[in-house]
């Protein structure tokens, strides 16, 4: 079982700037449940002790904590409901806030300038038990690193419930290496970076939602902790904790899903080939391919739906034998476009059927996408 004690106090009062409380608050509030029928998970808890406001938010699956520097008298915690604290909070007219918690009433006063509010609570007794952060092992990793590799990866996971183990990213550190892979089993982004300093063995699927989340939190500062406790995982930056569940399951393969041999291999000017496909995309319509039509010396990109039309555009490419005509989801093959670092990209076929793969310049980024069987 998750520890984290909780004492409910009986009298409680919190003097805090309201530009950090906002600050506070608003990171926390991205772990707010939108699930109603789970009331408490709609709420933000509080909690005071010494010289701070305590702030934690959950959804069961993701959680994240944060302090605010406080005058506080006496102890205790209690729930408030989360999206209204938080917009009251960015509202507020004066440059502090005061925080009452009446517990005999089971009402919280906010007082700030000329306004006032009174907030209904709920139970902190109910607020689910988190991680406790004193007991975690971590380690630090380069704070750039880890989100660079976070950010052209973690957008390949499934989005599709129906199989968790896809909707989460591999992460593995071996050695002086990170190593990140996501697939939503049409296409699979791979990310290998190299470490200042080696850590310690790690391998987790950790959702692709708490780890976007991590690169929205994670604030200033060179470095980012993370360690695992039982069936979490957690990550500190600027402050912030963020705690998420592990996905159990078997990961793909994925290395055995890249091929090792190529009939062609393209050095192509990323960004125009990325501005050609963004283009020709506004004229995708449900599930219609993009088509990519190789032939000597040049490629042509080409958009056509039944209800809006047809869009082709040529570039040049030292493209040689027989023409290749080649489908792609539009959203796919742009994504994997904008993850490739440098100005070209590199782009390996086989043929018409099978995966192609792109690549930056130093090949630590591998990125392959399923073709689309064109009509006809």
């Amino acid at each position: 079982m998750i520890e984290s004690d909780i004492t409910v106090g009986t009298a409680l009062r919190i003097t805090c700037a309201k530009d950090e409380l906002v600050q506070g608050l608003s990171l926390v509030g991205r772990a707010v449940s939108s699930r109603t029928a789970i009331q408490i998970l709609s709420g933000i808890l509080l909690e005071a002790g010494g010289d701070e406001l305590r702030l934690a938010a959950t959804d069961m699956e993701l959680s994240l904590r944060a302090a605010v520097p406080a005058r506080v008298e006496g102890d205790g915690a209690v729930v408030l409901p989360g999206r209204t604290l938080v917009d009251i909070a960015r509202l507020l007219p004066g440059d502090d806030v005061m925080i009452e918690h009446r517990a005999s009433e089971s009402v919280v006063h906010v007082v700030s300038g000329s306004a006032s509010y009174t907030l209904h609570t709920y139970n902190a007794e109910d607020f689910p038990r988190l991680p406790d952060l004193d007991e975690a092992q971590t380690f630090t990793v380069d704070r750039e690193a880890l989100l660079e590799t976070i950010a052209r990866v973690a957008r390949a996971a499934s989005r599709d419930e129906a199989r968790p183990v896809l909707t989460g990213v591999l992460v593995q550190f071996v050695g002086d290496k990170l190593v990140m892979a996501a697939t939503d089993s049409y296409r699979l982004a791979v990310k290998e970076t190299t470490l200042s300093s080696p850590a310690p063995e790690l391998e987790a699927i950790v959702p692709s939602r708490a780890l976007q989340e991590l690169a929205r939190v994670a604030g200033d500062g060179d470095e980012i902790a993370v360690g695992v406790q039982e069936n979490q995982v957690l990550f500190s930056a600027g402050g912030v904790w963020l705690t998420s569940r592990r996905i159990d399951g078997q990961f793909p393969n994925y290395r055995q899903l890249l091929p090792e041999t190529f009939e062609h291999e393209l050095t192509i000017s990323r960004a125009e080939l990325l501005d050609v496909v963004r283009r020709a995309a506004v004229m995708i319509q449900r599930a219609t391919p993009l088509q990519l039509r190789f032939a000597d010396g040049e490629v042509t990109v080409i958009a056509r739906t039944h209800e809006v039309g047809e869009s082709q555009e040529s570039m040049p490419v030292a493209y040689s034998g027989e023409p290749l005509e080649i489908g792609f989801n539009a959203e796919f093959l742009r994504e994997g476009l904008e993850s490739v670092e440098g100005d070209d990209v590199r782009l390996k076929l086989i043929s018409p059927l099978r995966p192609a793969i792109l690549t930056d310049e130093g090949e630590d980024f591998t990125y392959l996408v399923m073709p689309i069987r064109l009509p006809g």
